[in-house]
């Protein structure tokens, strides 16, 4: 039995907390106000959703409802592994995934320490501004622009044609599908994913670049040696984000590229859930179940590679 006096003493400390809090919110209020559509949004597009995993366990039916279908387990799960269409969809999307990584990831690291190297102001806006620009461009577009030059009858196979090499149907075979995906993923997402690494190396010291200059230094040394560095718990963060998304491979612009042709080397696992949500005969317990998997194996990868990070170089998400 807890004594009247400690209960007392808890409930009067409970009330005094519970107040302090209140004049917090009220000093600040705001900036509450300012937070609150952003928990708003969250709440009610992130959080409140999370609900209907429920269905990844249930034979789902609309005239029965949510809670109202029958609950079969994990027989979706078994559907799903058991498939000739999970092994397929799992690796083509570990392939696209690990190949966007090796050259997408490292491409605005790169772009941003070649323009610090600039020091024709016109030039490096001019640039920055170049290869912001496909950002903005829709997905749609852009895929269709990439489609026509590089059809048969393209830009590029005329080019090709006019050196005297073979034209290629770059869009209809599958060999070229995860080059051609990356290729323009670079384009799309370069400029604009290098914004945050210069805004890092703008925070560089600039001594160091003169104690190194001093010390006999080159450009690349510095370039290596300091602007890297510098940014190194930068890039190590977003890595661990990128690693953490490995297996979301986005549907859309899967789909966009996809043809009859090259749907054995396109078929990820998050077109295969659209497909499966919203195709003729849709299956709603089934897709959700497949994005259920898809989504714990990222949890799982991005909280290995946040305890590696923390492990080698002291630098992680948590």
């Amino acid at each position: 039995m807890i004594k009247p006096e400690l209960q007392k003493a808890s409930q009067k400390m409970a009330y005094s907390k519970l107040r302090k809090f209140g004049r917090d919110i009220y000093r600040e209020r705001a900036l509450y106000i300012l937070f609150l559509p952003v928990f708003l949004y969250y709440l009610i597009f992130a959080y409140l959703p999370l609900g209907g995993i429920i269905l990844a366990f249930k034979r789902y039916s609309p005239g029965l409802g949510l809670f109202g279908s029958q609950w079969i387990g994990f027989d979706n799960f078994i559907k799903f592994f058991s498939s000739p269409n999970f092994g397929r969809t799992l690796w083509n999307t570990v392939r696209i995934s690990l190949c966007s990584l090796a050259f997408n990831f490292p491409a605005p690291i790169i772009l941003a320490l070649l323009l610090n190297e600039v020091r024709n102001t016109f030039f490096k806006k001019t640039v920055q501004t170049i290869t912001y620009l496909p950002h903005f461009i829709s997905l749609v577009v852009a895929i269709g622009l990439i489609t026509d030059f590089f059809s048969r009858t393209g830009l590029v196979n005329n080019i090709r044609a006019a050196l005297g090499l073979e034209r290629i149907a770059f869009m209809m075979e599958e060999n070229y599908f995860t080059p051609m995906y990356v290729m323009s993923g670079i384009w799309q997402q370069i400029g604009w994913g290098s914004i945050i690494y210069i805004a890092s190396i703008s925070g560089i010291d600039q001594e160091l670049y003169e104690a190194a200059e001093i010390d006999g230094a080159g450009r690349f040394q510095k370039m290596i040696h300091i602007t890297l560095s510098g940014i190194l718990p930068t890039i190590t963060v977003l890595f661990i984000m990128q690693v953490g998304k490995v297996m979301s491979v986005g549907y859309e612009k899967i789909i966009l590229m996809q043809n009859d042709l090259v749907l054995s080397k396109a078929e990820v696992i998050s077109s295969y859930v659209y497909k499966l949500g919203f195709g003729t005969y849709p299956d709603y317990g089934y897709s959700t179940a497949v994005n259920l998997f898809n989504m714990v194996v990222n949890l799982i990868i991005l909280c290995a590679a946040n305890w590696f990070s923390r492990k080698v170089n002291e630098t992680s998400l948590w």
